[in-house]
Order: C-alpha cells, then sequence, then structure tokens
C-alpha cells in the first residue's frame, strides 16, 4: 500500500478535526482541506479500502489503527517544524502553522530524528497543541476550559489556540493572546463579546473567537483540594502546556 501526500493530507485532517470536538463526516473534511465534495468521495473510497478509516452507517468517518497512526506520525513532524522555526529560526509563533504545512512532506526519516535528538519530545508545538490526548474532553479533564466559558472577573493563563486560522492567530498576536499569556475576563457582553484585560488594558474579543482559545483558571491553583490520586498527572499535564 503506498501512502501518498493526499492520503497522509486526509488522515492529518481527520485527527485535528477529532481534536477540535468535530464529527467527522466528508463535508467536515471538505470543509477543512478545501476540496470538492467529489474529490473527498475518491478520497474516502481510497483511504477506507486500504484499511485506514472506518465509516459508520451516519456517514462518520474515524481512523483505524494503521491510520492514526499515519496521523500521529505526521503531526508529530509538523509539531517539530513549528518547533523547529520558533525555537531555532526565531520565527513568529503565528506564521509557522502555513510553513509547517508545506515542509512536513518535504522532511526526510533522518532530519526528522535530528530535530528530535535538538528539540526532545513531550513539549506542546508553539500553539500549545499536542499529538495525543488533545481532544476538548481531555482538555477538560485536565482542569483546563474555553475562554468563552471563563467567569467574569477570574484570571486565567492561555493554555493553546486553534492553530488553522491564519487570520485569527495574528489578530490574537497583536493584542497579546498567545499561549502563556496571562488575562483577566472582566465581563460577558450583550453583544457576543467580551471583555478582557490583558496587562491592565481592556480588549474585547468575539465569544466565537474566545472559544478558539483554551486556558487554565488561576482560581483552579488558588481551591485547589488536597490532591487525590492522579492528580499529579493532571498536574504535569497543564504545566508541559504551558511550557510549550
Amino acid at each position: 500500500m503506498k501512502i501518498t501526500i493526499s492520503k497522509e493530507n486526509y488522515l492529518k485532517a481527520i485527527a485535528e478535526a477529532e481534536s477540535e470536538g468535530e464529527p467527522v463526516i466528508a463535508a467536515t473534511l471538505a470543509r477543512w482541506l478545501n476540496v470538492s465534495a467529489p474529490a473527498v468521495t475518491m478520497a474516502i473510497k481510497r483511504l477506507k479500502r486500504d484499511g485506514l478509516i472506518r465509516v459508520n452507517r451516519d456517514g462518520q468517518i474515524s481512523l483505524s489503527p494503521a491510520g492514526r497512526d499515519i496521523a500521529n506520525r505526521l503531526l508529530t513532524r509538523h509539531y517539530l517544524i513549528e518547533r523547529m522555526l520558533t525555537e531555532v529560526f526565531g520565527m513568529e509563533w503565528y506564521k509557522v502553522h502555513d510553513e509547517a504545512e508545506q515542509l512536513e512532506h518535504a522532511v526526510s526519516a533522518d532530519f526528522e530524528r535530528r530535530l528530535l535528538e535538538k528539540l526532545g519530545t513531550g513539549e506542546a508545538c508553539p500553539h500549545g497543541n499536542r499529538v495525543e490526548g488533545d481532544t476538548p474532553q481531555d482538555r477538560r479533564n485536565h482542569g483546563l476550559r474555553p475562554l468563552d466559558e471563563a467567569p467574569s472577573d477570574t484570571e486565567a493563563k492561555v493554555v493553546s489556540v486553534f492553530e488553522r486560522d491564519r487570520r485569527l492567530l495574528e489578530y490574537l498576536n497583536g493584542i497579546g493572546i498567545h499561549p502563556g499569556a496571562s488575562l483577566k475576563m472582566m465581563s460577558a457582553n450583550y453583544d457576543d463579546t467580551l471583555t478582557l484585560s490583558i496587562g491592565n488594558k481592556p480588549i474585547q474579543l468575539g465569544k466565537s473567537a474566545a472559544a478558539k482559545i483554551w486556558v487554565e483558571m488561576a482560581a483552579a491553583k488558588i481551591e485547589r483540594q488536597p490532591e487525590s490520586p492522579g492528580s499529579e498527572n493532571n498536574r504535569s499535564f497543564r504545566e508541559a502546556h504551558l511550557r510549550g
């Protein structure tokens, strides 16, 4: 079975859509990959034939173990390239996703191995995202929540941002929102905007944009009860996200 660039792109898109909590159907892939419906139909047939995906009766698509292995390898390479561009070459964090999309298929196994040796494993990408265990439910299980759900008059630290929207990333960078940034939720407004305080400066942000930003609430650190089994792993997960 030959794994083409097209197959890799479809498998990665399925994994990425799942990580955003989207049910993956043919229309999802057409939107994520900006391709036509007939092209998606043909691709689904090939991927299903090769045993890389499963399609249920409702048309919902999921990765088979073999398909997920390929998707995870490509995502790992993608995030390594993003980290290389920011940590080695100093490129702005909001630019690196598009560059990595172009470079991820051109990287040899030897170069990828050297990147791993140079950068190490276990760190999040510059947008705070990870290869596995990074679905919305996973994030909630580790105490994170979307910014639009933050209560008024609470402080938070940005952990991750949806990375496939370059215009959104540039806008967020311009107002001081990026992984690791601290902010305060001031209020939710009647016009579907939020008022935030970033560096003691009031900022307006739409709820649709805030929903793509995951944060750790500062209050959780103050109100933490005595730790139960497994809580050490949860704290390590959040700290690793912030380091990324």
